[in-house]
């Protein structure tokens, strides 16, 4: 009988993947325990404390609206910082943006990283022999309190985990603020915010967090269907740009045909579409 691995991250729900053949990785680390596995209907995943983080069929849902969408919406970003993203899948696409000049990637579990690396190859391409990249083993919230974090971003990335273990400080007040001394005046920070289907407390909290810290603030949408529960929230924030309000359809498809990047989601049709809220969470957004 084949071994199974259940995610049960809502109370009275879950869902199953089937392994195929033995977990290539199974490992406790310090901060959380790692699974690595394949399967037969969403190829290679990624599970932390059974909760299931990248899924190889559809990473792309997930990894090019949170790295495509600012960078395009801005024109362009120099310096990016990516909180979490051990995988490697952030970094691989806003590496695509030949006008990046820097990113650092803190990811507080360097095993993350290690495994990723050899497992997950496929996924993060080139990036982690990117001399653009550098990965700092170490806490995001720590990191970024280093004075020469100081307005320093263009486009920050938090692809970070469900509010729990070592991720909570993550979703905390403080941490907002710490992001907003990090950006540039015209920067933008996205932050994943779970599935407002099962999930509406953390984007209404997120939602409301943001509003007392940033001048601009908001939500748009993707779809992960790994992500169990159908929309994921990825929300916004910025001291200096409107991106809710910003590049019109033309300016992006500009934008998108001179960067000559490929993407299996990400487009600029996709990119405007996905500021569209249904009625159900605006209401969550009050």
């Amino acid at each position: 009988m084949a071994k199974t691995l259940a995610e049960a991250l809502y109370k009275g729900y879950a869902q199953t993947f089937e392994v195929k053949g033995d977990y290539l990785v199974d490992e406790q680390t310090p901060f959380q325990h790692i699974k690595i596995f394949d399967t037969p209907m969403n190829g290679r995943v990624l599970a932390l404390d059974n909760l299931i983080q990248l899924s190889d069929r559809d990473e792309c849902g997930y990894s090019e609206m949170l790295s495509h969408l600012p960078i395009f919406e801005l024109g362009g970003a120099k310096n990016v910082f990516v909180a979490g993203g051990g995988d490697g899948a952030i970094a691989e696409e806003v590496l695509k943006h030949k006008g990046v000049e820097n990113v650092d990637m803190v990811e507080i579990d360097g095993r993350v990283v290690e495994t990723s690396k050899q497992f997950f190859a496929h996924v993060s391409g080139s990036a982690f022999a990117d001399k653009r990249l550098h990965v700092h083993i170490e806490d995001a919230f720590v990191f970024l309190k280093k004075p020469e974090s100081v307005g320093a971003y263009d486009v920050i990335i938090t692809d970070r985990p469900d509010p729990v273990g070592p991720a909570q400080v993550l979703f905390e007040t403080e941490f907002y603020e710490l992001i907003k001394r990090a950006l540039a005046p015209k920067g933008v920070a996205v932050f994943q915010n779970g599935v407002p289907h099962y999930q509406p407390d953390e984007l209404s909290t997120t939602h409301t967090q943001l509003a007392g810290v940033f001048k601009h603030h908001g939500v748009f949408l993707t779809v992960v269907p790994t992500y169990t529960g159908g929309f994921m929230a990825i929300t916004w924030a910025s001291q200096g740009t409107d991106i809710a309000k910003g590049a019109d359809l033309a300016t992006l498809q500009q934008r998108f045909k001179a960067s000559g990047i490929k993407t299996d989601y990400y487009t600029p049709e996709m990119h405007r579409a996905s500021f569209a809220l249904p009625p159900w969470i605006q209401r969550q957004l009050g």
